[in-house]
């Protein structure tokens, strides 16, 4: 069951202070503030001009900061129709052009040629599944990722990443229940 739940803040850029309505949806978990934050702090010298890929889009909390402090596009990847109906509103109410949602299971998008590849990639799928380590094997193929691209993961504290060797570790914090890190290629 999907229903209204609470809202996520879009801390900056064009849409600063922007707050949008998301649904409560089994596995949807917004990205908190904080960790937004210190991710597009880190982010802040690539993040203008990158194409950006929010594969687990969810709530569109990432990719919606990323376009909102200047991306030149974002795509968005989220399977649950209703999520993604909700996302679509929040594209068409910020007038989000640079925006594209594919309504599609992530694992099937990495599958199929993506065009143009991805200067920032943002990961961050339902804890309780497998779909974070599925991805990583999927991303070495097809054109996904650009030279030099960035790669934000962000999972529950208690699992375990595994990452191809060429993938570089940049940044990495850890908080009570989550770990993120930032990969470049």
């Amino acid at each position: 069951m999907v229903k209204p739940a609470h809202k996520i803040r879009i801390i900056g850029g064009l849409w600063r202070g922007r707050k949008l309505t998301v649904l409560d949806s089994l596995g949807l978990r917004p990205s908190s503030d904080r960790l937004r934050e210190t991710l597009f702090n880190w982010l802040m010298p690539i993040i203008t001009g990158a194409r950006c890929l929010d594969l687990f889009a969810g709530t569109g909390a990432l990719g919606l900061e990323a376009a909102s402090r200047g991306a030149a596009s974002v795509v968005f990847v989220e399977q649950n129709q209703s999520v993604a109906n909700k996302l679509q509103q929040h594209i068409l109410l910020l007038n989000a052009s640079q925006v594209q949602l594919h309504c599609t299971d992530a694992l099937t998008f990495l599958q199929h040629d993506v065009g143009q590849p991805f200067d920032v990639l943002f990961l961050d799928p339902p804890f309780a599944s497998t779909l974070l380590a599925d991805s990583v094997n999927l991303l070495q193929y097809n054109n996904i990722l650009a030279e030099n691209a960035c790669i934000y993961v962000e999972q529950a504290k208690s699992q375990t990443l595994l990452v191809p060797p060429q993938w570089r570790l940049l940044k990495q914090k850890i908080t009570a229940q989550v770990r993120v890190f930032l990969f470049q290629v």
